[in-house]
């Protein structure tokens, strides 16, 4: 019954994935597509978190971890580009202080 469950709510990741996939394509603003690659990454984590249920094994959890991380630097780096137009401005190192 749990693995039914499971498998079940791949499918509908899988679904959520695809719609986010043509909200990717289709547009219609930048910000648009920001959110939906961010969805992306997000219901990919949950794919995989819920392939390791499935699985019974905890290797998934190092790649979760990754990819939650590159997602939000991702989405934040998309986000600033969008504010300002360029992502890394000259003076934004604190190296120089």
């Amino acid at each position: 019954m749990i693995d039914f469950l499971l498998l079940a709510s791949l499918l509908i990741l899988s679904a959520a994935v695809l719609g986010c996939c043509y909200r990717l394509i289709k547009g219609p603003s930048m910000p648009d597509r920001i959110a939906a690659l961010d969805s992306i990454g997000i219901n990919l984590l949950a794919v995989i978190a819920v392939t390791g249920l499935l699985l019974k094994t905890q290797v998934f959890i190092d790649i979760i971890l990754v990819i939650g991380i590159l997602t939000f630097i991702g989405t934040t780096s998309f986000a600033r580009y969008i504010e300002r137009g360029v992502v890394m401005e000259h003076g934004d190192d604190t190296e120089g202080r």
